[in-house]
């Protein structure tokens, strides 16, 4: 799912964190010198004998989860989980992201593309026995399709579906109501029937009681404590081969400083970050003995995101954004207050580009950049300006006054656990000061509720995005909005745009790979022009591991990518301990990694147009 890496991801996923801006979200989280409960002393040691000598790989991570139902979770983390516990129709190939079989062996569409058919594979079952069939993913997909609660995540992907039968336990056919060109890229987990279908609502039911957790991926969701850990037990029947750890544990951090602690100690395996590790900490890890720093292209955008006026779709307005945010000038003239190159330089401190359309530069086929005359360059003597005609001035003391005749200021929201968001507010207060507009930072465990309330002006937004971008891009349709204000919603940040949502579905129903990527360069450069978001930059992966606890693993893309967050189960499917005398890594779609990358790899002829999507995030939604 969307690798909602959105406030990553992800809400964020997404979502991406969640892919919103979740990622940092979560109170009360694990630190080794609190006294919370962890998981076991043998677990936490991430190769050392577990229960019978189980050879245990430990993941710090600094997001917690949001849900462990796969109709209700955005963020990166729970997205991630997903994956190694559910299989989806579709995967995608680590070395160059193109569609291989999942659940589904073989599909073929119609000449009309109204109609598509999926072989179902025989020799996956779930991890109770039950054989896995057709019918679990049409109940799945009916499910999303008739149940608002379990349309929650990913109702973006079944809102065309018109009808989905199991005609037999191998075959399932897909009608739709209008052409959908992300019918390989479904990113939706198929769950278990007999299992899901005594769920009465799907809105509340988080899956987090009852353990092991029935699924048929290459591992088994077995215990989780909320803010603290979650363990995964390898499937040694997964239909693909079992993984070679016998057991992963994701143990949350809120101090990633911690984290890099307990990874030099050697008390977990992998450090990912909030997403990712800062450019400090990365750098006291690089030449340390056994530690490895993989440094390359990320799938994330890092974003502020505006508050446009909060709304649902039933025409309700709510939260208490500022209204001069309603007015595209103002918009405009504090992105145009923003220095990119300042952020990428002195916060990422070159570990990142600089950002414009959502779409990172991995996936050059949808990448955009705006035209010479459409850039919202530094320039903050035009932001000065464009304030004044918009009819916010300075009085004698130099502060700018709203139409109230109130100083003007904004909160922004952040995330308390991410050190780029409070080191871009530093930035944020200086430039936005000199424009005579006083900025207050809102850094919290949990964004979430503020968020969904409507209740910020700005916020640090971030998503991961899939190769195929549909997802991220559909969380800014008016579609997307709540239903009413106590409603969720698929939205990042109530964006509702006409002309928006016109290209977005003109790119969901063209099949020819060159026109749809067009159209979603337009559909960003409509996203850019309303000034409601500002991708000010596109961070890479800085992630480290122990190379003598995992003695090789893969990375997606295979050549220069990341290890945490990929879409798909590769990292940790693949993952080989150290002294297990295989250095090899997984017999197919293998990639050891590749250390530290400079610049940004541009990735070419990724190809097939119908990969992945997703999210990453604010919290990674994926």
């Amino acid at each position: 799912m969307n690798t909602k890496d959105q406030h990553d991801n992800g809400r964020t996923g997404h979502r991406p964190w969640r892919t919103r801006l979740l990622a940092a979200a979560g109170a009360g989280a694990l630190l080794l010198a609190s006294g919370a409960v962890a998981p076991s002393a043998a677990s936490a040691a991430a190769t050392k004998d577990g229960d019978g000598g189980d050879k245990v790989l430990t993941v710090a991570v600094a997001q917690s989860v949001d849900s462990l139902s796969p109709f209700l979770a955005v963020r990166l983390l729970s997205t991630s989980i997903h994956r190694l516990t559910y299989e989806y129709l579709t995967n995608y190939d680590a070395k160059d992201n193109h569609v291989i079989p999942g659940l589904a062996t073989e599909w073929k569409s119609s000449p009309d593309k109204l109609t598509w058919t999926y072989t179902i594979r025989s020799d996956s079952t779930w991890s109770d026995g039950e054989q896995a069939t057709a019918e679990d993913a049409a109940w799945t997909f009916n499910k999303m399709m008739t149940d608002q609660g379990a349309a929650t995540a990913n109702g973006s992907f079944v809102g065309n579906f018109a009808e989905v039968t199991a005609p037999s336990p191998t075959r399932l056919v897909i009608r739709l109501k209008k052409p959908q060109a992300t019918m390989t890229a479904l990113d939706v987990p198929i769950v278990p029937k007999h299992v899901w279908e005594k769920v009465d609502d799907f809105s509340e039911f988080n899956n987090d009681k009852d353990f092991p957790v029935v699924g048929n991926g290459p591992f088994v969701l077995t215990d989780y404590k909320p803010d603290s850990y979650v363990r995964l037990k390898a499937n040694k029947d997964f239909w693909r081969g079992a993984p070679k750890f016998d057991e992963l544990v994701f143990r949350y951090y809120k101090d990633q400083d911690a984290a890099v602690a307990a990874l030099r100690k050697g008390e977990v395996s992998f450090v990912a970050g909030s997403p990712s590790l800062t450019p400090a900490q990365a750098d006291s890890l690089k030449g340390q003995e056994n530690i490895r720093v993989n440094d390359a292209p990320g799938r994330r955008f890092y974003a502020l995101a505006t508050n446009p006026g909060a709304r649902a779709k039933d025409g309700t307005k709510f939260g208490d954004g500022d209204p001069s945010l309603l007015d595209q000038r103002v918009r405009h003239a504090l992105f145009m207050a923003v220095d990119r190159k300042a952020i990428v330089d002195k916060v990422f401190r070159g570990h990142a580009v600089e950002g414009a359309g959502y779409v990172p530069p991995r996936f050059s086929s949808y990448f955009f950049e705006p035209s010479a005359g459409q850039k919202l360059a530094h320039d903050p003597a035009a932001a000065a300006k464009l304030l004044d005609e918009a009819g916010y001035r300075k009085n004698a003391d130099g502060k700018r006054l709203g139409k109230d005749g109130k100083p003007l200021g904004y909160r922004v929201l952040c995330h308390a656990t991410d050190p780029n968001d409070k080191a871009v507010g530093k930035y944020l207060q200086e430039w936005w000061g000199e424009l005579g507009i006083s900025v207050t930072l809102d850094c919290l465990d949990n964004v979430t509720d503020p968020w969904l309330a409507g209740k910020y002006d700005l916020a640090f937004d971030g998503w991961s995005v899939n190769p195929d971008p549909d997802f991220a891009l559909s969380i800014h349709t008016c579609d997307a909005l709540p239903a009413t204000p106590k409603d969720t919603g698929g939205t990042d940040n109530f964006i509702c745009d006409k002309q928006y949502d016109e290209l977005y579905a003109q790119q969901l129903a063209e099949y020819d790979p060159g026109k749809r990527a067009e159209i979603v360069k337009r559909l960003q450069s409509r996203l850019y022009d309303t000034g409601y978001m500002n991708v000010m930059a596109y961070p890479n992966a800085v992630e480290a591991y122990r190379t003598d606890q995992i003695g090789s693993i893969t990375t997606m893309p295979s050549d220069a990518g990341n290890i945490y967050g990929q879409d798909g189960y590769w990292s940790w499917w693949s993952a080989v301990p150290a002294d297990s005398g295989d250095s090899s890594g997984s017999s197919s779609s293998t990639g050891t990694v590749i250390g530290i990358v400079a610049g940004v790899v541009v990735l070419v002829g990724l190809g097939v147009l119908f990969t992945v999507r997703r999210r990453a995030t604010a919290d990674d939604r994926e």
